[in-house]
């Protein structure tokens, strides 16, 4: 296989800075490409100055986090599976994993869609829709939910299977071919000008680019064949061991309990601001999404470096797994404190930028200001749950994401609340990952001292 040597070399011998930026920086610019044109929904949603439209797109948001609990199900778990594989040199076993991965996203994808159209009317109650919000919520979910779920997880699931034999770039270039086609289409399905669709525009643009996205992968596993251990034959489903099973949702299952509370934590936070009104439920919108940037930022980073932590650590180089961790720990740590500092004196120019209404330029400069000051810690909790992925400890992964929202996030939300209406909401993620990030710098290095 031509691939094997510069493959081998990635992972085992090129410099670690190198190592680290080379498969980084693709992830760190595919996750702002993705960030930007979730940005640019509400960007072109917003230039409607309609609070209706823009809360439409913020109250389907934990539909979307529900995406993220599939494809972390098979993207995280498959990825970790098959750079372990590659680690150990058993290529079998990364062909078996990737067919898993491949099938079970897409028949999780079409089931997904088709009971959230089933159950639409629970669904956009439990939402928080009510009936101004009714009819702008119900047609940006049809494109996005119930026609767009299979390309939206299967674009990801595959992206992490490329990015798991250290193929970054194409990764890369397959997501964001996606997510540019979405930031031309926004404006002519959205604006008046155009398709005058509103919020069921931003959705229909988000539909085709993860079409296209998809298809860019399913060319390049035809190209590649023969010169790739990704595998998308259905006939692999009938080899599947038990270990590539358990390998997989033994990471991948906590990585998706993970997201799924993320959605609960989501949908809370939306049924308290919604009592405020419209104008409030679009600020928190416009503000979680601005905030996003820096934290796709630290995701990129730590989903970045999984397959060589994971290469390492199966190929038995724990001072190369460890080295990755850390240098990547002080390049990103520096850049969200200055990001931090940023945010908080640029909030109202920020929000400013997506919807210019006084009201909602007031409840947002207070809600991102809130929400800016978690970056640093959330960026070291990011760090220290990519490890737990990269090394197949699901355990300690699930213990994460029961911590970070069952016992501190989601009861802080209801204490902050009643202490602080409305506004203190936005510092609940902020004093449950600052609790978090302690914990994860003390797993951490005793996982690193068992490791020498």
């Amino acid at each position: 296989m031509s691939q094997a040597n510069p493959r081998k070399y990635l992972f085992e011998s090129m410099p670690i800075p190198r190592a680290v930026m080379q498969l980084s920086i693709p992830m760190v610019l595919t996750s702002l490409v993705t960030v930007i044109y979730n940005l640019a929904d509400t960007f072109f949603v917003g230039m409607l100055n309609d609070p209706v439209q823009n809360a439409a797109v913020t109250l389907a948001y934990p539909v979307m986090l529900a995406f993220y609990a599939i494809n972390n199900l098979f993207g995280v778990g498959t990825s970790s599976m098959m750079s372990r594989s590659l680690g150990r040199g058993d290529h079998e076993m990364v062909r078996n994993s990737s067919a898993f991965g491949f099938y079970g996203a897409m028949f999780s994808g079409l089931a997904f869609a088709l009971l959230c159209t089933v159950l639409k009317t629970p669904l956009m109650n439990l939402l928080g829709a009510d009936e101004t919000t009714w009819e702008a919520t119900a047609n940006y979910m049809l494109w996005t939910v119930s026609c767009g779920a299979m390309p939206a997880i299967l674009n990801v699931v595959q992206g992490q299977m490329v990015r798991a034999e250290g193929s970054a770039v194409h990764a890369s270039i397959g997501t964001m071919s996606g997510c540019i086609l979405n930031i031309i289409l926004d404006p002519i399905f959205i604006l008046p000008w155009g398709l005058n669709m509103g919020a069921a525009g931003a959705g229909l643009a988000t539909f085709l680019s993860n079409c296209l996205a998809c298809l860019y992968f399913l060319i390049l596993a035809r190209v590649k064949k023969g010169n790739t251990f990704i595998s998308l034959d259905i006939r692999r489903l009938k080899k599947l061991s038990r270990e590539v099973v358990l390998g997989i949702l033994g990471v991948g299952v906590p990585a998706s309990i993970q997201n799924l509370l993320n959605v609960t934590g989501s949908t809370i936070l939306n049924n308290f601001t919604a009592g405020y009104g419209a104008a409030a439920v679009a600020a928190m919108g416009v503000s979680h999404k601005v905030n996003m940037l820096p934290i796709q930022i630290c995701m990129g980073f730590s989903q970045g470096i999984m397959p060589l932590v994971s290469y390492n650590y199966a190929s038995g180089n724990r001072k190369r797994m460890k080295n990755s961790v850390f240098f990547s720990a002080s390049i990103i740590l520096p850049i969200m404190l200055l990001v931090t500092v940023g945010y908080w004196f640029g909030a109202p120019n920020l929000i400013r930028l997506f919807m210019d209404n006084a009201e909602i330029v007031a409840y947002g400069t207070r809600f991102l200001r809130g929400m800016c000051l978690g970056m640093v810690f959330l960026c070291i909790d990011f760090m220290a749950v990519g490890v737990f992925q990269a090394l197949g400890m699901g355990k300690r992964a699930l213990l994460f994401a029961i911590l970070r929202k069952v016992v501190l996030e989601i009861p802080l939300l209801f204490i902050l609340n009643w202490l602080m209406p409305l506004y203190g909401l936005a510092y609940a993620q902020c004093l449950a990952e600052a609790i978090l990030a302690a914990a994860a710098v003390v797993i951490l290095l005793k996982i690193f001292r068992q490791e020498e």
